[in-house]
């Protein structure tokens, strides 16, 4: 383990004993963290242990409390993100920070306006860089027209227009499908060979291993330790992140399935655009079984889950829950007769952003008693309800119940989803990206709990774009590929290859 502070003349960025205190948290408490020039350093940590708050200290974001910053050997005080570019500092945040209704070239050049810009030569140097860096960005689309995964590419593009040698990347597949995530570390490859140097804020073993040099751990704003990837475990470091033995393996005991809770029959969905998203769907859930919906991302299953959950009409076909006909239910009766929805988007979706924590955790019930008597909101129930989920889903949160969500860590806000919908105990589950942007820790407990579930009885929908997750799970797998079901499929008799075939519309399976 590599613990040593003294100054290298290869280390591009030294932070040096960071310490910084937020109203009722301490997030940074005395870290040291080293970048060598032309590595790919992995900042690791569950959410909340204070990742990004030290990637946000060296970006100008926010200034420490104690400690020192050392640049290229010199000591730097960086007052903000200008200071930060000014020093070769560029950051990607986890949620973009675009315009979705300019285009990538003017979103790339805003807040370096001045009256000798030109934004044709500014297009033109932008696509100079995209095809340097294999980024494959059209200068003049619209970001509200692109990918995700393109939009993450526009952001990198902001960084190396602004001369960036040191790029922070802040849990940059969260968002990603499988196959942009491979092509993102390719990207990053790529900058490497070409003199950048990175810091990979994430919680992802298997993304670490992949590309990263070294690994520095912090849990719960403390420095633990930093490592040669190389030649250390997932498992050592998923503990040296938790700070316990984990598990990397779904244990579940073969059951046999009750009666069906949810029944799909020949469903279909339009798109956005009017088009068919699902065609002819159909599919059965039973009691005690968890079936896991694999497909590539954009092949139906947001339209889907839409249509399940009454958020999308339904062009033809019906949806029967425990045998009743709620094709044309709304999303509220639906939740009384049973149903609960982890949803894939967690800001837009799942939570309103400016409320805070304990209202969001009642959000589908506060009508409902010990909520409300005649009307009145009951806050000391909504509050107790709250510190339940908190404790029962280690939510991290600064002030605790009070804390606005918007204030939360992305993967603290996907907890307390998690815990509010399985706190209902509900019938049927409709888990879509459960784990999407949790660490190791919190997706063997959320894990552990979809399985009690499953074990209680309960039906579970687990709509995920991860195939380990999916193939750890599920009692079968459902895939969809072009909005129809292709194949259901036994999880003892198939393989990722095979599931894999069939995503992209190549194999063909038989229905278990």
């Amino acid at each position: 383990m590599i613990t040593s502070n003294q100054q290298s003349p290869e280390n591009i960025v030294e932070m040096r004993s960071i310490r910084k205190v937020f109203p009722g948290i301490v997030a940074n408490d005395d870290i040291t963290m080293e970048l060598r020039k032309g590595e790919i350093h992995a900042l690791l940590g569950e959410n909340g242990a204070g990742k990004s708050t030290l990637m946000s200290i060296l970006f100008g974001l926010y200034q420490p409390d104690a400690g020192e910053i050392v640049i290229r050997g010199k000591k730097e005080r960086i007052s903000g993100p200008n200071a930060a570019n000014a020093l070769g500092i560029g950051m990607v945040h986890q949620h973009f920070k675009l315009v979705h209704n300019f285009t990538t070239t003017e979103n790339i050049i805003l807040g370096m306006e001045s009256p000798f810009l030109d934004v044709k030569n500014a297009a033109k140097r932008v696509k100079e860089f995209s095809e340097m860096y294999g980024l494959n960005v059209d200068p003049h689309a619209k970001i509200e027209d692109i990918s995700v995964g393109m939009q993450q590419r526009v952001e990198i593009l902001k960084m190396l227009y602004r001369n960036a040698e040191v790029l922070i990347f802040d849990e940059p597949t969260a968002v990603l499908t499988p196959q942009e995530t491979a092509e993102l570390m390719k990207i990053m490859r790529t900058l490497i060979e070409q003199g950048k140097s990175i810091v990979l804020i994430t919680h992802k073993l298997k993304e670490i291993k992949a590309v990263a040099d070294r690994c520095t751990v912090i849990r719960r704003g403390k420095y633990i330790g930093t490592v040669n990837v190389e030649s250390v475990t997932e498992e050592t470091m998923a503990e040296m992140m938790v700070g316990r033995q984990i598990s990397l393996k779904v244990d579940k005991e073969a059951r046999e399935p009750g009666e069906t809770v949810l029944s799909v029959k020949n469903l279909s969905v339009l798109n956005a655009r009017k088009t068919l998203a699902v065609s002819d769907f159909s599919l059965d859930v039973h009691k005690g079984e968890i079936i896991g919906l694999a497909g590539v991302d954009g092949n139906g299953q947001t339209e889907l889950v839409e249509a399940l959950t009454g958020l999308r009409n339904v062009q033809n076909g019906s949806v029967f829950l425990n045998g009743k006909d709620i094709t044309d239910d709304k999303t509220g009766k639906r939740i009384k007769s049973g149903m609960a929805h982890i949803p894939e988007d967690r800001q837009r979706r799942g939570l309103i952003l400016d409320f805070t924590l304990e209202d969001n955790l009642v959000i589908e019930r506060y009508r409902d008693e010990p909520f409300a008597k005649r009307g009145l909101l009951q806050r000391d129930a909504i509050r107790q309800n709250a510190e339940q989920i908190i404790e029962n889903f280690d939510v991290r949160a600064g002030e605790g119940a009070k804390s606005i969500v918007r204030s939360m860590s992305g993967g603290n806000q996907q907890k307390a989803i998690v815990g509010r919908e399985m706190e209902l105990h509900p019938q049927l589950l409709l888990a879509v990206q459960p784990t999407r942007g949790l660490d190791v820790g919190s997706i063997e407990y959320i894990h552990k709990r979809l399985v009690q579930i499953r074990d209680a009885g309960y039906a579970v929908l687990l709509v995920s774009l991860e195939l380990d997750e999916i193939m750890s799970l599920s009692d079968k797998i459902a895939v969809i590929s072009h909005g129809k079901l292709v194949g259901l499929l036994d999880v003892d008799k198939t393989d990722e290859n095979e599931i894999g075939l069939m995503m992209t519309g190549i194999g063909k399976g038989e229905t278990a």
